[in-house]
């Protein structure tokens, strides 16, 4: 960790910080009167100013040969552990995650920037008393995803202020990190106008770095709603830095939540019933693959999230056989790659992969002319089969009361239940309470009722002792908080971030 925030890297984020940080408060100021106009009943369409741009044809910079062939990829956090066993797990990719997998503790951030160099430079390695792990000699292809444009990071200020989370991640990566390809994750988007944002800044850094023009590369998660309305925008505007788009699947469905959150027809079932065959969530997808091969991008599929049980082979095979079922979908429908969260399930995706692809390296020549996808079909929540249900409500309730209490302890990737459950999927629990609320499916005070519930079952599974050290008591107030106040916070990581140690 020493080391990191050096006078020359503290100086550069600060540039980017001086040069970028007030178009990003703008753009955040556009976000807020956006929502304020879906409450007032707008409803999102394909923009008309850039009619012309999605009628015409173009395409993305070529990307470079280390991005051809993404057919599995393994996300996690920056922690030691994970940077070695995820860049050795067999995955073509590792995404390295500062956002969502992460709990933004001074430690952790800085800790991961220190983690990522070692690995790059090749001397990560870890002794444990069980083990020493050290890279193989064959890893995987690093990627990076900062924190989103809504975030700060309050361990670095300037002229007072908290700089951006965003800028802070990106620029100390680079910084340190300029002679390795730089290669990133993009997060949360809303707009075209925010990856505009984004593209100044790769053009910014790599001059001012001597890097030649193209070298940062940036698949953007198309993880909100709104930004599905604009994938060939947001292409356009990267096109010199864009290397795909990803269907980021959980913070999509918060997205729909959130924007929608005062609208009856917007509804979601529980949230473990949700699939990705539901007809909202086919034709983001179906409109996702088409997109991106028409532009010559990487179309990346969405994360299984399954984390095998040592003891517990008929709940393995159940599991895996929907992974499997989930990862032969994707290929099938054109996609170039897909998510894991855990190394046991890399060569269950692989095996799906390679059934498609062969010795091709990606499916970019495969157009899907036949994809017509509608405002409407993007909006079609009402048709999403499944049922709410007190065991749905109960499930929200728990993931939500055990993230927060881990995520307040410095661990942002928490396994529960055998899922591997983040900061996305930790934001559709809460927000799914507060829409069922909002609607009349439950009380507050059935909420509470359940809550109350699951603190005394953990207490019993875990022990008094345990239970007091693991912050249950501040996780309940900051669950009750996002999922029960009379307005729905933006991002349950806003207010959680204030009570971070």
């Amino acid at each position: 960790m020493e080391g990191v925030l050096t006078p020359e890297a503290v100086a550069f984020v600060h540039d980017l910080e001086r040069r970028f940080g007030a178009r990003r408060r703008e753009l955040l100021d556009a976000r807020a009167e956006r929502q304020e106009r879906l409450d007032a009943g707008e409803l999102p369409a394909f923009l008309p100013e850039t009619g012309e741009l999605r009628e015409s044809e173009w395409a993305i910079e070529p990307v470079p040969p280390q991005l051809l062939d993404r057919r599995v990829e393994i996300t996690g956090p920056t922690d030691r552990k994970m940077v070695i066993n995820a860049l050795n797990s067999g995955a073509r990719m590792f995404m390295a995650d500062f956002e969502d997998a992460n709990s933004p503790t001074r430690r952790n951030m800085l800790e991961g920037q220190a983690n990522l160099s070692d690995a790059i430079g090749g001397t990560i390695e870890l002794e444990t008393p069980d083990k020493t792990y050290r890279l193989n000699e064959e890893v995987a292809t690093l990627l990076v995803r900062p924190r989103g444009w809504h975030l700060e990071e309050r361990h670095l200020e300037l002229d007072g202020a908290p700089v951006s989370a965003s800028l802070f991640d990106f620029g100390l990566y680079l910084f340190r990190n300029r002679d390795a390809r730089p290669y990133l994750y993009v997060p949360k988007l809303e707009s075209h106008l925010e990856a505009r944002l984004w593209n100044d800044v790769f053009a910014y850094t790599e001059d001012a770095l001597e890097l030649p023009r193209g070298t940062i590369r940036a698949t953007v998660l198309i993880e909100t709603v709104l930004a599905a309305f604009e994938m060939d925008e947001i292409l356009w505007e990267l096109r010199e830095h864009a290397a795909g788009l990803n269907a980021g699947r959980w913070d999509y469905m918060f997205s729909v939540i959130k924007k929608f959150r005062d609208r009856p027809e917007f509804v979601l079932p529980d949230r473990n019933s949700v699939s990705m065959t539901a007809p909202f969530m086919r034709a983001y997808t179906e409109l996702l693959v088409k997109t991106c091969h028409r532009r010559g991008a990487h179309a990346m599929g969405g994360m299984a999230a399954f984390i095998p049980s040592r003891k517990d082979a008929e709940l393995n095979e159940r599991a895996l056989a929907k992974v499997r079922d989930d990862k032969q979908r994707e290929a099938g429908d054109g996609f170039d790659g897909t998510w894991v969260a855990h190394p046991d399930l890399v060569p269950v995706a692989l095996e799906e992969f390679d059934a498609v692809l062969g010795e091709r390296p990606n499916q970019l020549e495969r157009q899907r002319n036949e994809v017509k996808v509608r405002p409407a079909d993007l909006l079609d929540v009402a048709a999403t089969p499944g049922a709410i249900t007190e065991e749905g409500l109960r499930n929200d309730v728990s993931v939500g009361i055990q993230y927060l209490s881990a995520w307040l302890r410095g661990s942002g990737a928490v396994a529960i239940d055998n899922l591997m459950e983040d900061a996305a999927t930790a934001e559709i629990a809460r927000s799914q309470v507060w829409q069922w609320v909002r609607h009349g499916h439950f009380t507050r005070e059935q909420v509470r009722g359940v809550i109350d519930e699951e603190l005394a079952r953990l207490r019993a599974e875990f022990g008094d002792e345990v239970f007091e050290h693991s912050r249950a008591a501040d996780a309940r107030e900051l669950f009750e908080e996002v999922a029960l106040g009379e307005e729905l916070p933006e991002f349950l990581t806003i207010p959680a971030y204030e009570r971070l140690d």
